[in-house]
């Protein structure tokens, strides 16, 4: 990821081109504000819905709807309206006074509107500006020069409906599965340019430093030289040119060839600046800057997607310009944390759907670093071929020299209108390749399907080909499923397939919608829009993580340290263009936080940097972690990788000692009492050091416990095996030395318990059970109240929930969640969520309304899962949960998608990780427990790092 000064430095390069006062160049004044932010009032008179009727004042740019007037509408309203789709008829009249400076005369004025949703008529002093407009998320313009009166007020009317007149545009922009806003809800702004100017530019720019620019002018009147001055980031001049232009030109070439120059790919987005001038040196008439990079895009047929040679593969996301509060209004802020979050995740590509994004977001892009998708609206109908034609027009003229666009998207899901293919190249010089993202057979095109949401085993079939395969919408994020779970299946089959063109996940946020008619709730229309891998205000659900780990350029495939563990860990780098050696990597010796230390976390034994190797993209070699003596008595490894601009990549972790080690060390206490049993015709009761527990004589489930220190516990109803089928066939009592046990032998799944209690109070609890059929979760399940819980603390991966497809994105670590009751998709969207599955579990302690209990395991590999939770919803939570409220588990079952649910969820459609456990041999685990922390014992509970593991260098 590019440095802040980099980013600030294009922000200042923007508005340096059009904010000079100079004469020579062209000048703005806002009408309206810059962003959702910053806002300027205007008259306003809704036609229809709230507060209709009456002048009112409105913020612009906004939604109407946000400021309190109209009504609220979801593309999918059209079910109940019916073929016709014209459910509302609302307008917006829009008034604004406004003045012109004075040394703008004899200069063209232009009015420019940056998106208005969606008819828009425009009057200047009551004179018409031009032909309405149609189409919402377009730049368009109007030369207002002869309707302005200098040095007087003048008067702008702008008439605003929310749904065209034109029912192709309403088919294309407004039929969909997205929120439907009404309202100018991006900046207006006049435009000052002398009356000989150029109005564009085209720029192909290829990795061998050969330059061209297609350059559009007006009001050229006699021979004039036009110049371009190429400049790198740093403001050295590296190449110019320049030709004469002729009386009533309207477009000239230049060609500029630099030596060497320094490309753009979403790894090294290095960007140069073109300056065109008109006029000779000293008496320049105009002057416009572009940014560009020097790249070449080919897709080559049969085979794959190249950038500057080198085949990519796209690790993408589908992205909606959206904010809660202001919808589709946003800003830079926005558009810059967006860029980050998606290069956070390890990604390298976005697609703009359904829509172009602001241009901010793309600026953000080509200085950060992501191959972009840029597309014509469409959702699943097309626009008609007159206004079709403007609208791409408008769109590419507007983002043509952005060098993250890699290919043009020409509608949706069907809505293609094949005959507007060949006019993104009358103003695209570079000619970039278009694309249909659909979701049906025969709408492939130059040699690309992208088809959506093919499960595993289709997209092998696919993948065969004969096309490139690069699926713009799969594993559908609504609220935790999709996303990463079964990601990692799914992303291999594409990294190893030479058709294999990479894909983009839907979607990056959850369109929640803060609506102005429910006291600001925040509304995702059920299960239509909390499709994200983020919430609405970029709340980080587990999926981030996961996709992070997955997505990783450093790949790393090691899950447990070997035995012989010498400190090498084999590696693949998954970088297209970057040589492993441009990283940094630094691993940790770590030590774990313990049960009852006040705060979760670790401490840190030792840092040592890592040497980098060598690992050409697309390679295998080996890190070589330079072990220190006594590194054994440390808990964990973490390793980070770093990428060439200081970001991290990832960050892995691996135990160094097992559970059976770490309970060891947890369990001794010093308070100790002698052990007494007593039976009556229902129970067994145990009991030692103020510890008492009950145990059923027909089940030998734990039916009731207290500690004399503090209130009765409702920890109970348990072991019971999830999904078994067993009965009990014999129990005993044994005594272990100065212990008292209870054993139970049943006959089926489950088939034995036992119990022992030791005199320091913990109690034992020892299970064997055996699974003959592929299941989706094993293992065993208590009760307790949920209403009771007030945090968990535990040693394990984390903080966030797993699914057995989504295993990836957690760290081991002592972690410590505070009870909440978040549901990912629908709020509140706190993260990360206390119940769930969480995995490679050592020990877990439960601060309660009742006090506090442990519990720690001796195997490895378990799962703990708490209270009732579900990945998505539909007729009814998926996947199902296993009986009771905190299960220790050794299976635990896959997500699904929303395209994806039914019986069982049908995890198992996206790869091998979704599909059902199968549990070889008899299955045994040891768990502990201690009920509360008795009085003055807290020291006792403590355990002491020993002096060995104070590690040095």
């Amino acid at each position: 990821m590019i440095p802040v000064k980099y980013i600030l430095f294009c922000f200042f390069i923007v508005f340096w081109s059009v904010g000079s006062e100079a004469q020579s160049r062209k000048e703005i004044q806002y009408l309206s504000g810059v962003d959702n932010e910053n806002t300027v009032d205007w008259a306003f008179w809704a036609t229809a819905g709230r507060r209709a009727g009456k002048w009112e004042k409105i913020a612009v740019p906004s939604h109407w709807e946000q400021q309190g007037f109209g009504a609220y509408n979801y593309g999918r309203d059209y079910v109940t309206y019916g073929k016709n789709f014209r459910f509302n008829e609302e307008k917006g009249i829009y008034r604004h006074q406004f003045s012109v400076p004075a040394h703008w005369k004899g200069r063209k004025i232009s009015i420019v509107f940056e998106g208005s949703m969606t008819d828009t008529e425009v009057k200047i002093n009551g004179k018409q500006a031009g032909d309405k407009h149609q189409g919402s998320f377009y730049r368009f313009k109007y030369d207002i020069t002869d309707k302005l009166i200098f040095g007087e007020v003048n008067q702008l009317e702008v008439t605003v409906a929310k749904m065209s007149d034109d029912m192709s545009v309403n088919n294309a922009e407004r039929l969909a599965d997205y929120w439907i806003f009404g309202g100018i809800y991006r900046p207006v702004y006049l435009e000052a340019t002398p009356t000989t100017h150029i109005t564009w530019t085209a720029i192909d720019a290829k990795a061998d430093g050969t330059f061209r620019a297609k350059v559009h002018m007006e009001g050229i009147t006699a021979k004039t030289p036009l110049r371009v001055e190429i400049k790198d980031n740093d403001g050295t001049v590296v190449g110019a040119s320049w030709v004469d232009v002729n009386h009533d030109d309207s477009t000239a070439m230049l060609h500029v060839r630099i030596k060497d120059p320094k490309r753009w790919t979403a790894e090294t987005p290095n960007l140069y600046r073109a300056t065109f001038t008109l006029g000779p040196e000293g008496k320049e008439i105009y002057r416009t800057q572009e940014r560009f990079g020097f790249r070449t895009v080919e897709v080559r047929h049969g085979d794959g997607i190249y950038v500057n040679g080198v085949k990519v593969k796209m690790k993408g996301v589908n992205r909606h310009v959206w904010w809660p509060e202001t919808g589709r209004s946003v800003n830079r802020r926005i558009d810059l944390e967006d860029v980050k979050l998606i290069k956070q995740m390890n990604m390298n590509a976005v697609r703009c759907s359904h829509y172009p994004p602001d241009k901010s977001f793309l600026e953000f892009c080509d200085s950060l670093g992501l191959y972009v998708l840029d597309e014509l609206a469409g959702w699943q109908k097309a626009y008609g071929t007159p206004v079709g034609k403007r609208l791409v027009k408008e769109m590419v003229i507007r983002d043509v020299n952005h060098p993250s666009i890699i290919l043009w998207s020409n509608g949706n899901e069907g809505g293609h209108n094949k005959d507007l293919i060949e006019e993104y190249h009358r103003y695209d010089l570079s000619r970039r390749t278009v694309i249909h993202a659909h979701h049906r057979p025969g709408n492939e095109i130059n040699g690309i399907d992208c088809n959506h949401y093919e499960d595993y085993y289709s997209t092998q079939k696919i993948l065969e080909g004969p096309n490139i395969y690069m699926p713009t919408e799969f594993l559908h994020a609504q609220d935790d499923g999709g996303a990463a779970a079964g990601l990692a299946d799914i992303w291999e089959l594409h990294w190893r397939a030479k058709l294999g063109a990479g894909g983009f996940i839907w979607n990056l946020a959850d369109e929640g919608l803060v609506r102005t008619d429910f006291h600001g709730a925040i509304d995702v229309n059920k299960v239509n829009a909390p499709d994200g891998i983020l919430g609405p205000h970029r709340e980080k659900e587990g999926s981030f993580y996961a996709i992070r780990e997955i997505f990783s350029p450093v790949h790393i495939k090691v899950k447990t340290l070997p035995q012989n563990f010498s400190g090498e860990i084999a590696v693949e780098n998954r970088f297209h263009h970057t040589d492993l050696r441009q990283c940094r990597f630094q691993y940790k010796l770590v030590s774990f936080r313990k049960p009852y230390d006040e705060q979760a976390g670790l401490d840190t034994l030792l840092v040592k940097d890592v040497p980098s190797p060598a690992i050409a993209p697309g390679q295998q070699g080996r890190l070589k972690l330079p072990l220190s003596a006594g590194w054994k008595t440390a808990d964990a490894i973490w390793l980070t990788a770093v990428d060439p601009y200081g970001e991290e990549i990832y960050t892995w972790s691996w135990r160094i000692k097992n559970n059976a080690a770490i309970a060891k060390e947890i369990l001794p206490l010093k308070t100790k009492s002698a052990v007494s049993l007593s039976e009556d015709s229902a129970n067994y009761t145990l009991k030692a050091n103020g510890i008492t527990v009950v145990m059923a004589k027909q089940t030998g489930q734990l039916v009731d416990l207290a500690n004399d220190y503090s209130m009765k516990l409702s920890f109970t109803d348990g072991p019971v095996l999830v999904g078994g089928q067993y009965t009990l066939t014999a129990a005993r009592t044994f005594m272990d030395g100065d212990s008292q046990g209870l054993e139970f032998a049943y006959d089926g799944d489950l088939k034995n318990i036992r119990w022992t209690m030791y005199p320091s109070g913990w109690l034992k609890l020892d299970y064997t059970y055996q699974v003959n059929k592929p299941v989706p979760y094993a293992g065993v399940t208590f009760s307790y109240p949920e209403n009771y819980i007030i945090s968990a603390k535990w040693l394990g991966n984390g903080p966030y929930r797993v699914w057995k497809n989504r295993q990836q994105g957690v760290t081991l670590n002592t972690w410590e969640n505070m009870y909440n009751d978040a549901k990912a998709g629908i709020g509140p969207w706190i993260f990360p969520e206390f119940k769930g599955y969480f995995s490679d579990v050592s020990w877990m302690q439960f601060n309660t309304t009742q006090g506090k209990f442990l519990v720690v395991t001796e195997e490895d590999n378990m799962y703990v899962r708490l209270f009732d939770f579900y990945g998505i919803s539909g007729p009814k939570g998926y996947p199902a949960l296993p009986e009771g409220d905190i299960s220790f588990l050794d299976a635990i079952p896959a997500v699904g998608t929303k395209l994806a649910m039914g019986i069982n969820n049908r995890a198992e459609v996206n790869g091998p990780a979704g599909e059902l456990n199968s549990l070889t041999g008899p299955i045994t685990r040891t768990l502990h427990f201690y009920f509360g922390l008795p009085k003055g014992e807290e020291e006792n509970m403590q355990f002491v790092m020993p002096k060995e593991n104070i590690l040095t260098d």
